[in-house]
């Protein structure tokens, strides 16, 4: 988009990449954990078992999750979705310190990668 002498404000404006860098998990269930709503999140407060839940999005949305607690948090799905091979509407856990970039390949589906 740039390329095509488009600014970086409006390119990121057409492409996404808002950032949230406060977010506190919360509950221990998909149905009671905090919904993410920006492209790029921090979590910032958490107990350990607290989560985040990806937004329902359209394949090929990406969306970023680093956990800047100290403690493992879980991540799941939008309702009716799956993270690779994990159960429906189940949760992976993301450790301390580490990031994980999520891509929604289908209506349903998650991929993800985890930094080491």
């Amino acid at each position: 988009v740039m390329g095509a002498n488009i600014s970086a404000g409006k390119a990121r404006s057409i492409n996404g990449n808002n950032v949230n860098a406060t977010i506190t998990a919360a509950g221990t269930t998909q149905a009671t954990a905090t919904s993410l709503t920006a492209d790029v999140n921090v979590i910032t407060t958490a107990t350990t078992g607290q989560g985040v839940i990806l937004y329902s999005g359209v394949p090929g949305d990406d969306q970023w999750v680093y956990n800047d607690t100290l403690v493992d948090i879980r991540v799941y799905p939008h309702t009716g979705g799956s993270v690779n091979q994990i159960a429906t509407n189940g949760a992976f856990v993301l450790a301390p310190k580490t990031c994980s970039h999520c891509k929604l390949i289908n209506s349903t589906r998650w991929i993800t990668n985890l930094s080491a």
